[in-house]
């Protein structure tokens, strides 16, 4: 049974996760692996609403700050040699990678 490895990355700057799957399509190109993604998955946008003011005086003011998660979704077909090159692809700090393998 033929096996993939299946990366996803999240990050809040999707600079980094453009920069992490371009290396990874690198990679992909260069060893002729099939290559599906990166797939764009929903952005979770975590929102927090906090009033300005310390104490109930004064006007009614509110501050809104918003924090988004980009994720994205890459399958390789699992080779080993591509594997190892994409273990050496230096992650940024504050990128989440997680790589799993999964059978078709």
């Amino acid at each position: 049974m033929a096996q993939r490895a299946r990366i996803k990355l999240a990050s809040i700057e999707i600079d980094k996760i453009n920069k992490v799957c371009t290396d990874i399509k690198e990679i992909a190109e260069k060893t002729g692996v099939k290559l599906h993604g990166p797939i764009p998955l929903p952005t979770k946008r975590l929102k927090v609403t906090t009033r300005k003011s310390p104490d109930g005086e004064g006007k009614a003011s509110w501050e809104r700050y918003e924090m988004r998660v980009h994720k994205r979704l890459i399958d390789l077909s699992a080779d080993e040699r591509t594997l190892r090159l994409v273990m050496r692809v230096p992650i940024p700090e504050g990128l989440n990678i997680e790589i799993e393998m999964v059978d078709i």
